[in-house]
């Protein structure tokens, strides 16, 4: 029985090991999940979900108001490219500059965005937050 139980969890393991349902370890890690998670919602036009990845404090000094999202709803994003990065593990801060393909609901007028993430590593949280807020997907309008 002992043996069964023992290979069992090796096998769940290596599974796991497999397809990358491990959960996160390590510090850079969690950048990286939040990282897919942020790029996600933005694809996927969730602001409002991107903005639990926000600092808290950062937040609370640029609340976004309801008109401000309801400006999100009136765009299509079409492309989340990620064109450089880099990260400072020890000084616990990571840089990553995107280009967004943003499409206008109503003209159908498409154009490129450019934005740089800044993430910082919060120790007591232990987790990676972006400090820069939403990205502006009318800059030079």
């Amino acid at each position: 029985m002992r043996l069964t139980v023992t290979l069992i969890a090796a096998l769940l393991a290596a599974l796991f090991a497999i397809t990358g349902v491990a959960a996160p370890r390590g510090k850079m890690d969690k950048l990286q999940a939040n990282q897919y998670a942020w790029s996600g919602a933005i694809r996927w036009g969730d602001f409002e979900g991107a903005l639990s990845l926000i600092e808290p404090g950062y937040r609370e000094e640029h609340p976004v108001s309801d008109l401000e999202l309801k400006r999100y709803e009136q765009v299509q994003i079409t492309a989340y490219r990620e064109r450089n990065s880099s990260a400072d593990k020890k000084g616990g801060v990571a840089l990553r500059d995107v280009e967004i393909g943003v499409v206008n609901r109503h003209t159908q007028a498409e154009r490129t965005v450019r934005y740089r993430e800044e993430w910082r590593w919060d120790e007591t949280s232990k987790n990676w937050w972006l400090v820069t807020g939403l990205p502006d997907l009318w800059d030079g309008e």
